[in-house]
């Protein structure tokens, strides 16, 4: 049987990640492959940034933590979003990264439209991240 971990334990350590991030936080939509981890240098061209409010993730339930608030801004670059990062408020060290598809294509955070035009609002619909060890 593999370890096992209670719903109020679960929550806990996907609150941390917000907590460890910090308020402010910034996220990265980039073109090209998703980094080796998020230690390893930025991939692709960066196609926007945004500062996320200070209070970015709903409070984890059910092992499920999910974006809060609506996250937007202007492109400052054109190309295909497929990756993301997000940035402790400095924009310096990497807490979070993963793949970028159109909302409905499964991708560890949707997008309405992957095809970004620089001066074009980006907005993204859909981010969550559950825990495992249910």
């Amino acid at each position: 049987m593999a370890t096992q971990l209670s719903a109020a334990v679960r929550n806990a350590r996907l609150d941390t990640i917000e907590s460890t991030t910090g308020a402010s936080a910034k996220l990265q939509i980039r073109t090209g492959a998703v980094p080796a981890n998020c230690a390893a240098a930025n991939t692709g061209t960066l196609l926007v940034e945004i500062t996320l409010p200070s209070d970015w993730m709903s409070a984890a339930a059910a092992g499920v933590k999910a974006l809060l608030g609506a996250w937007s801004n202007t492109a400052s670059a054109t190309g295909t979003a497929a990756h993301f990062r997000i940035f402790d408020n400095a924009g310096t060290t990497c807490h979070l990264q993963g793949n970028v598809t159109v909302t409905g294509g499964g991708g560890d955070m949707t997008l309405d439209n992957t095809s970004i035009a620089s001066a074009q609002t980006v907005q993204v619909d859909a981010f969550s991240i559950t825990d495992a060890n249910a």
